[in-house]
């Protein structure tokens, strides 16, 4: 039953981690193209997204990746089996990569807090993405587990990541087409 617990909870706290990594990116992108505006302009945006910036990371997304290790500590003590299959190693090395990107993002907002980031806003639209190929691989492990030939799963996590870029790539055009500045 405690297992029950730690999974659900591990779940939703899961949801709320990846909302929090989904969106941080997105209000970098608004928070450089925010230099952009009129000086006057700008101070009053970036004040405001470093308010915006700093609630959703400390209060939404820091601890909802707290709560979703411990909760996956606790479901790993109550079925240690798990650490003996393969599937669940790769996807504890794209856990730690999600953990490695959490705290790469985090070093990303203070740099703008800071007004010292170099990243453009098409850096940041890129940087968005990687957060999502996680996501697909480690929920494609847990699901197929086993059952999917690596092979395929390599080739397939890549070709949604050239996808991703070619989209990117396209929604810049289209923007440029509206007449848009785009870094």
């Amino acid at each position: 039953m405690l297992y029950l617990y730690a999974k659900s909870l591990h779940i939703i706290f899961m949801v709320c981690w990846m909302a929090g990594l989904f969106y941080m990116p997105r209000l970098f992108v608004y928070h450089t193209e925010a230099k952009r505006r009129p000086d006057a302009e700008y101070q009053v945006l970036h004040a405001q997204f470093k308010v915006m910036e700093s609630r959703l990371w400390w209060v939404i997304t820091t601890p909802a990746m707290y709560i979703t290790v411990a909760s996956a500590l606790t479901m790993l003590y109550l079925s240690p089996g798990f650490l003996h299959q393969g599937w669940m190693h790769v996807k504890l090395l794209f856990v730690l990569g999600l953990v490695v990107y959490h705290f790469k993002c985090q070093q990303l907002m203070h740099k703008l807090a800071a007004g010292t980031s170099m990243w453009t806003s098409s850096q940041f639209r890129m940087w968005n993405e990687v957060s999502t190929i996680i996501l697909f691989a480690i929920v494609f492990l847990v699901i197929f587990r086993s059952a999917v030939d690596w092979i395929y799963g390599v080739v397939g996590l890549v070709g949604l990541a050239v996808l991703l870029m070619m989209l990117i790539k396209l929604y810049k055009r289209y923007r440029r087409s509206k007449g848009e500045k785009i870094e």
